[in-house]
């Protein structure tokens, strides 16, 4: 900068020190903002753009922030850990069954998707085709974060949650690709190379996620590291590196990273309560900071000749192509309606969104700031809509009875020098585990309820001791009767006392 306009002043230590109480306020602003959220069934993401935009120019903040290169960088840098954080803690045998109708999803549903929402924003908002294009592209991307934020609070069956988490980590992949397609200038390429394009960068993303993810596996359970809080530094590290070496071979980072975590998280790692932990602390702090940088780029006051157009493409998003691409993808593998319909109102669209809407912005594409302003009010509007009324209709289909419902959710922490595993879980609402005595567990040879905690209380118990629901169990299990112990306590949960004879054996 010349003299004449002023010199930038270096930063000091105070300068420093004021900063870091900043950012400390606002993560514990947004921290109790978690508890907000989950109160109302608002998805936690409305409250850090708030937060975002209460700091910007026109808050009370007054900060003035428009640097959209930026926001990119550290939006991709968030996703790949929010994807990571997502993949580890996704449980392969509830994604198995549901893996040929997720990714269905990912891949006609929403070539689907973009085709109507984009015929919308062309024909009844008057946007040029390629904005109309990169509109429709933008928000066919679901956000897992933003649909299990308001699903926890319901119990939903495994084909329902394991085909939407999945849809949601493997639909990003291909959007970006379409994204940034539409975004360079120039003519659009023909469909069938723009296909064989995106086919071609999952398969190299799919194949280095999971080679990546097998080899660290691998390493972790037979390197052994000095300190067990290494393990879930390692983790995140080797997620990192799929993503990079994905995107370095010319594939998909994104579905690189998924995979790999994916792979991981069913692996058995050690400690992995410690690790799955860590990777949702890191998670939580990652979407923090995208949401409230995101909301620091937007402008309220730049919003209001956008709301319309926003209202009607996300009229047509949530109504027609959300539903379409839903019917077109599952009826194929005979989903009931009831689950047509639940998966067809949970799209929700989040972050991803809103970052990918950054794209056409750093590629200078023509009236760039009006798609992301379009796509940030439906973003906002429709989560307002869908979000609180998710669990409603989950429970008016009658969608939350069943015994996939009741899992256990056993944490396994490893006695290494005593070559066993500590397994722990509280007994859920609705459990079959409700009611059976310690001995009809029938437990392997190895295994054994050592502590019962109930009503704050613990004590060693009896064989015929019952449990009840609420209960928090300590069961130690040798290293070869692990996964046996493991997978008998998950069938008394789901089928009670007499799981094995009527046919529930929770195998994984």
């Amino acid at each position: 900068m010349c003299a004449g306009q002023g010199r930038e002043r270096p930063l000091t230590v105070h300068d420093l020190n004021q900063l870091l109480l900043v950012c400390s306020l606002v993560l514990l602003v947004a921290v109790a903002a978690v508890r907000i959220s989950s109160r109302s069934g608002l998805p936690s993401l409305l409250v850090y753009l708030g937060i975002g935009m209460l700091m910007g120019q026109d808050g009370i903040g007054g900060i003035r922030f428009d640097d959209a290169e930026l926001t990119q960088v550290i939006g991709y840098a968030a996703l790949v850990v929010i994807l990571a954080e997502g993949g580890l803690g996704t449980k392969w045998k509830e994604i198995k069954p549901a893996l040929p109708a997720a990714t269905a999803l990912a891949l006609v549903g929403v070539s689907v998707s973009v085709g109507v929402t984009a015929a919308a924003a062309h024909y009844l908002v008057g946007l040029e085709w390629r904005q109309a294009l990169i509109i429709g592209a933008v928000v066919s991307s679901t956000d897992a974060a933003a649909v299990f934020s308001v699903l926890r609070r319901i119990p939903l069956p495994a084909r329902v949650t394991g085909t939407l988490e999945a849809e949601s980590g493997f639909n990003d992949a291909p959007v970006v690709i379409l994204v940034v397609a539409f975004s360079t200038h120039g003519p659009i390429e023909h469909w069938y190379v723009l296909l064989g394009e995106i086919t071609l960068e999952l398969a190299i993303g799919a194949a280095v996620g999971i080679a990546v993810g097998w080899l660290g596996s691998w390493g972790l359970r037979h390197v052994a590291l000095p300190a067990s809080g290494l393990y879930p530094i390692a983790v995140m590290a080797i997620a990192v590196a799929a993503y990079a070496a994905g995107a370095m071979a010319h594939g998909s980072g994104f579905l690189a990273v998924y995979l790999a975590s994916m792979v991981m998280g069913n692996a058995k790692l050690p400690h992995w309560p410690a690790t799955r932990g860590f990777a949702d602390g890191v998670g939580w702090i990652a979407q923090i900071g995208m949401f409230v940088l995101l909301g620091l780029l937007i402008t309220p006051h730049e919003l209001g000749d956008d709301i319309l157009p926003a209202l009607v493409i996300g009229l047509v998003l949530t109504m027609m192509a959300r539903p379409l691409s839903v019917i077109v993808c599952l009826t194929p593998f005979r989903v009931p309606w009831r689950e047509q319909a639940l998966m067809s109102w949970a799209g929700l669209r989040g972050a991803v969104p809103i970052v990918l809407a950054t794209i056409p912005m750093v590629g200078g594409v023509e009236d760039s700031r009006r798609i992301f302003n379009i796509v940030f009010v439906l973003v906002v509007v429709y989560t307002l809509v869908q979000g609180p009324t998710l669990p409603w209709l989950g429970r008016k289909l009658h969608l939350g009875d069943e015994l996939e419902a009741t899992d256990l959710g056993i944490e396994s922490a490893p006695l290494e020098r005593l070559q066993g595993h500590l397994l722990s879980f509280s007994i859920p609402e609705g459990s079959k585990m409700h009611g059976v005595e310690i001995n009809e567990l029938r437990l392997p040879a190895g295994a054994a309820v050592t502590l019962v905690v109930r009503d704050e209380k613990s004590f060693v118990p009896l064989p015929t001791t019952v449990l009840r629901r609420g209960d928090e169990l300590l069961v130690v299990a040798t290293d070869p009767v692990r996964d046996a112990a493991e997978r008998r306590l998950r069938a008394v949960g789901a089928g009670g006392k007499l799981a094995g004879w009527l046919g529930t054996n929770g195998a994984a």
